[in-house]
């Protein structure tokens, strides 16, 4: 019975503030009482000590009422799906495999043009420069920086980026300046290059072999 009552004593000390205090102050009253009656042991029936223990029960179920509610505990994010790693390649190879693939402009560029006259080579360029005009604006939206057009007065502002403003001549004295426009420059709109698909081992491939296969 004792043991019994010791442990139920224990664990409502353990995790009661209220049984704690209470088991301090019948320590106090036991040592008390055991110096009054010169070491006699107090408490000796176990109905005794099966009092306090129910008051400390009745104690820490008064207080288990006052500790607020547990919160839940948040789901974890779910973890994102990795995405596949595509080999890596220049966008500088991709553009120029576009531009050979929509215009033939490598094509153009390493053909030897001594065996040509200047009317075969202009009626070549033709078509080249017409279809790697559709691609360049396609892929970048290409526009004058300056719209006006050339050999007009114009006026560079003062604080004017040096990367959009290229002087030309005899620059003296201090901005705003006024001059002939010799070129309106260019500038990019948007950038939506075609993303590489293919292998690591053909990612520096500009143009394919291309071969006709002979009927058998």
């Amino acid at each position: 019975m004792r043991i019994w009552l010791a442990v139920r004593a224990f664990f409502w000390v353990l995790f009661s503030q209220v049984a704690a205090e209470r088991v301090r102050q019948v320590l106090d009253q036991w040592r008390l009482e055991r110096r009054g009656e010169g070491g006699g042991a107090a408490w000796a029936h176990p109905q005794q000590a099966g009092a306090v223990v129910s008051g400390l029960e009745t104690g820490a179920a008064q207080e288990a009422p006052s500790r607020p509610p547990s919160k839940p505990q948040p789901k974890p994010a779910p973890k994102p799906t990795a995405k596949p790693i595509s080999a890596a390649r220049s966008e500088a190879l991709t553009l120029l495999a576009a531009l050979q693939r929509e215009a033939r402009l490598v094509d153009l560029v390493q053909e030897p043009l001594d065996q040509y006259t200047d009317a075969q080579i202009g009626a070549a360029a033709r078509d080249v420069l017409r279809n790697a005009a559709k691609t360049l604006q396609r892929f970048f939206g290409l526009r004058p920086v300056l719209q006006a057009q050339e050999g007009t007065t114009v006026e560079v502002p003062s604080g004017f980026d040096p990367n959009r403003y290229r002087l030309l001549g005899q620059v003296t004295g201090q901005p705003p300046y006024r001059g002939q426009l010799v070129h309106p420059g260019w500038e990019a709109t948007r950038c939506e290059l075609p993303s590489w698909t293919g292998s690591e081992s053909a990612a520096w491939i500009i143009a394919p072999a291309e071969v006709e296969i002979l009927p058998s």
